[in-house]
């Protein structure tokens, strides 16, 4: 396929970029920083500059294809992760700005141009807990996809408004537009630094429920929305198969979240963070668990 991709140049775009393309997609990196990845063109744009969008949606996506004669022409597809990565990044309204007009602006020319397969990437933190004031527990574990996402951040809420916007594009056009609620990303060199203290200090991943995504499953997330169409709008959670500490969510729950009840029994190491849906509906089977990853199992 040919996918224009926002944001490749980031924590995770720099990793699901290359994947997308040894996947054999022609792939044109969209973003304020160049990529500089072989076979990945990059194009200089501002997402939050609509008309710089409407004509992002038609460019060519190599340089050979010029030489077809054909002229420009829309994607088969975009998948769209750029943004204002976190909290504290940038101020509050900034940050909202930027990913909600930024993402209007990305769908909008997607859909007016014929693009019929939009991939958002939206946030974990729209469960309400990772950024929230103080310690706040979620409504109910594990986090799944029906749940009433209820940030209080200017993130997180900027992540819950792309979701509504993408949902009514989708009614209006009805293109695929999937989005992806992503887990906290791990880089293969960050194993080594990230996880070793997590036996004796897991709570400091309490506030992401203790999950993860390796950038190359998410390259294979990516890759397994771009081959499924027919879904209409879709939420997924995009993490892998268990939590990221080696504690059981026996000593987990009674530890972290003693008043929080389980909407159904989980496994002694599944993540509370579920991806069942992107397990049973894409038929995502992780490869990057992180007990391999440091010769643990």
């Amino acid at each position: 396929m040919r996918v224009l991709f926002t944001g490749g140049t980031g924590k995770a775009g720099r990793h699901v970029v290359p994947w997308l393309a040894a996947k054999g997609h022609r792939v044109l990196n969209l973003d304020k920083v160049p990529l500089r990845h072989p076979g990945v063109p990059d194009l200089i744009a501002d997402i939050t500059d609509s008309g710089q969008m409407f004509n992002a949606m038609q460019a060519y996506a190599h340089g050979d294809e010029i030489e077809d004669g054909r002229g420009h022409r829309p994607f088969d597809a975009v998948v769209h992760f750029a943004a204002i990565p976190a909290l504290n990044i940038a101020p509050d309204n900034e940050t909202y700005r930027v990913n909600v007009m930024g993402t209007y602006n990305v769908i909008e020319a997607a859909v007016k141009t014929g693009i019929r397969k939009i991939i958002i990437a939206s946030s974990e933190t729209t469960y309400g807990v990772c950024f929230s004031d103080g310690v706040v527990d979620p409504k109910v574990l594990p986090l799944e996809e029906d749940y009433d996402i209820d940030p209080m951040d200017s993130y997180g809420m900027s992540k819950k408004v792309n979701e509504a916007t993408a949902r009514s594009f989708q009614r209006r056009s009805g293109a695929d537009i999937y989005a992806l609620r992503i887990g906290n990303v791990i880089e293969p060199h960050e194993y080594a630094t990230v996880f070793p203290p997590l036996a004796a200090d897991p709570g400091r991943r309490r506030r992401i429920t203790f999950s993860y995504i390796d950038a190359r499953d998410l390259g294979q997330i990516v890759d397994l929305c771009l081959r499924k169409d027919g879904l209409g709008f879709q939420v997924f959670n995009a993490c892998n198969d268990t939590n990221s500490v080696p504690q059981t969510n026996e000593e987990l729950l009674k530890r972290f979240f003693p008043n929080v009840q389980l909407s159904r029994p989980v496994g002694p190491h599944e993540s509370l963070l579920s991806n069942a849906k992107i397990r049973e509906v894409l038929g995502f089977r992780e490869q990057h668990d992180w007990r391999r990853e440091l010769g643990q199992g």
